[in-house]
């Protein structure tokens, strides 16, 4: 992953802003990049002010994001054919997504596994690096965590009333004491990577924090830094129960170390690095090898025993979870990977590359992937799985959500389609909701979807 904000921040203001077609769009002036103020545009080019959307809005023919197509100078249709045109996808290997397609998977589109619910504009969700997208959580159907600023934020679709968890633009410090917590804190944290589970909120810090929150409890818990090294970004968070019901959570960082944290004693348990080549028969592999640039992204088997490690190399590499030893490569892509996620049958895993692909894999024989699945605009940044294994969606890095039925071979997905940088995506535990992070300067919003169960006149009612 590259390491340089300053390199990439650039990189995410020049060549991730949605493509100016013409001087009269509405696009022209916004840029989708970080911004220096903390103050969105409320108000779209034409002046109006940007308000919510809800289904009965859609269903009458409003844009779900609120763009006022009727009033432009250019169609929706055009635009999204100019932008599939002149979106560049960022490589770290030149021509990985031309090379990727010969393999790729055909599929029906056209699927409604979720419908659009709402579309909420006071919710803005941010990010800080444009390759880790993983700052959206959801915690029930009602319930959804991410990242605005320096701020993390709560937000209920129920009640439409966020409120804010944690800021980390000032000082954080732990308001208990546990042996190897970090007593004086962190100033001004920049957020990288963000995971929310049950009643844990884990923060991950592009210098190596690590800030733990119990959300039933006042203040935080835990602090704590991976690492002092100049490569410390936390590119991943999980949270997972052990077989013995401990909660336990793992951290990638770009030091190429993987550690694994006990919540119960609030102590570092294992610490797996991968600095060296990794050797197997028939196979060399570099994890790390550049101070650079690692390993981006882990995810571990539900049973416990295997882990998925992707980063800074075509092929990833399946290990043993208790000795951090490899079992096997995982050969097939053809650029680095940011995202991998197990289906809860404990045999499927997908990860997603920079080739514009997400691999799905069978772990009972990885010879081949079970299916090569393509992207429209750029990199697969963020893969989940519903908890009852039905859905998998990927996103990428702008526009596009795909979900696809995994439980019939992943023939068939739904597209959504918006526009807009996709800060992360998220299921709820019982699968009923899906909600987008959309990060744009006058369209960032929360995108909620609902999943189809030909109860339509529901809503009608709420």
């Amino acid at each position: 992953m590259s390491q340089h904000q300053g390199d990439e921040m650039d990189y995410a203001a020049d060549d991730y802003e949605m493509a100016e077609v013409d001087e009269d769009m509405y696009f022209h002036g916004r840029v989708v990049g970080y911004s220096e103020s903390d103050d969105d545009d409320e108000y779209d080019h034409l002046d109006n002010k940007i308000t919510d959307t809800s289904a009965a809005d859609a269903r009458k023919g409003k844009d779900i994001q609120g763009i006022p197509w009727e009033r432009l100078n250019i169609s929706r249709d055009k635009y999204r054919q100019t932008r599939l045109e002149q979106y560049k996808n960022y490589e770290n290997i030149p021509h990985s997504g031309k090379g990727s397609e010969k393999e790729c998977k055909p599929t029906k589109k056209g699927e409604a596994y979720y419908e659009f619910w709402r579309n909420t504009r006071s919710v803005k969700s941010t990010i800080l690096h444009f390759q880790l997208r993983n700052l959206v959580w959801s915690t029930s159907k009602h319930d959804v965590y991410l990242m605005s600023h320096f701020s993390i934020t709560h937000w209920s679709s129920l009640s439409c009333k966020k409120t804010e968890v944690l800021n980390v633009s000032g000082h954080v410090a732990p308001s208990e004491k546990h042996p190897g917590s970090l007593l004086e804190g962190f100033t001004q944290t920049q957020v990288s990577t963000l995971a929310v589970r049950d009643r844990l909120l884990i923060a991950g810090g592009f210098q190596g924090e690590l800030i733990c929150k119990y959300l039933d409890r006042p203040g935080v818990c835990f602090c704590s830094r991976t690492t002092y090294d100049d490569n410390a970004i936390t590119n991943a968070v999980e949270i997972y129960d052990t077989p013995s019901g401990a909660t336990h959570f793992m951290a990638s960082n770009n030091d190429c170390g993987i550690r694994d944290f006990d919540m119960e004693r609030f102590q570092l348990t294992k610490h797996f690095s991968f600095p060296w080549p990794v050797n197997v028969p028939g196979y060399h592999a570099i994890v790390g090898n550049d101070p650079h640039l690692t390993g981006g992204h882990s995810s571990l088997s539900p049973d416990g025993k295997l882990l998925v490690i992707v980063g800074d190399n075509p092929e990833g590499i399946l290990v043993d979870s208790q000795t951090g030893k490899t079992v096997t490569p995982l050969r097939g892509h053809l650029d680095f990977s940011f995202a991998s996620a197990w289906h809860p049958d404990g045999n499927i895993f997908a990860t997603g590359n920079q080739d514009k692909t997400c691999r799905v894999w069978d772990a009972r024989n990885l010879s081949k992937s079970v299916a090569v699945l393509k992207g429209n605009l750029g990199a697969i940044r963020s893969i989940r799985f519903t908890s009852d294994g039905r859905f998998m969606a990927m996103a990428e890095p702008a526009d596009f959500v795909h979900v696809y039925d995994a439980k019939n071979g992943y023939e068939m997905e739904q597209e959504i389609d918006f526009f807009g940088e996709i800060s992360g995506v998220s299921f709820s535990p019982d699968t009923e909701s899906l909600f987008i992070g959309v990060w744009d300067r006058t369209y960032g919003s929360l995108l909620q979807y609902n999943r189809r169960r030909n109860h339509l006149y529901l809503d009608s009612l709420l």
